[in-house]
């Protein structure tokens, strides 16, 4: 019960951070998740609410990326696995036993019900934070629009920025169905 309650503590802790850092000019500013063990970081501009992961309904015929759908403030979201889709993991199960992790709502903003389901929140980064990691010329090419610069914290770890909005058009995260 105690993890239950210092997680609900986080993430009411990290949804008025989020809240507050919205409405503060800064240069950049992003939402740091986990997926399969790698860093991620969400545009805080792009990223909806938070919520923790709760059972799905299932759809037949969807990708295997594609876990279900789950009713968020009243509304439908098609739920992504995140480290699936981008390849980093097998898409977990749908069942109780599988349901760590947190949902990450697209910025009604950009128009698409989607949540994306992630491993871990890691907290809010700032560019401050942050130093810009230099890219080989051939891999700008190979990676997809979505998928920004990379970025290192202080403590050497490395982060793979991912741009919500290019991604909510993108052609493979659109087609769901198998």
């Amino acid at each position: 019960m105690a993890n239950k309650d210092a997680l609900r503590e986080l993430q009411t802790r990290l949804a008025s951070r989020l809240q507050a850092a919205k409405t503060q000019p800064r240069a950049r500013g992003w939402l740091a998740v986990e997926c399969a063990g790698v860093g991620l970081l969400l545009p805080l501009a792009q990223a909806g609410e938070i919520f923790p992961l709760r059972a799905l309904l299932k759809l037949p015929h969807a990708k295997p990326w594609m876990t279900g759908v789950a009713q968020l403030r009243g509304d439908l979201y098609t739920v992504i696995d995140l480290a699936a889709f981008l390849g980093l993991r097998a898409p977990k199960a749908n069942d109780p036993a599988a349901l760590d992790g947190q949902l990450v709502m697209l910025a009604p903003s950009l128009q698409v019900n989607a949540a994306l389901r992630v491993d871990r929140l890691a907290g809010l980064r700032g560019e401050e934070q942050l130093t810009r990691e230099a890219e080989p010329a051939e891999s700008v090419g190979a990676r997809p629009a979505f998928a920004a610069g990379r970025w290192k914290d202080a403590l050497g770890a490395s982060w793979q920025e991912i741009d919500l909005g290019a991604l909510a058009v993108d052609g493979a995260f659109l087609d769901v169905m198998s």
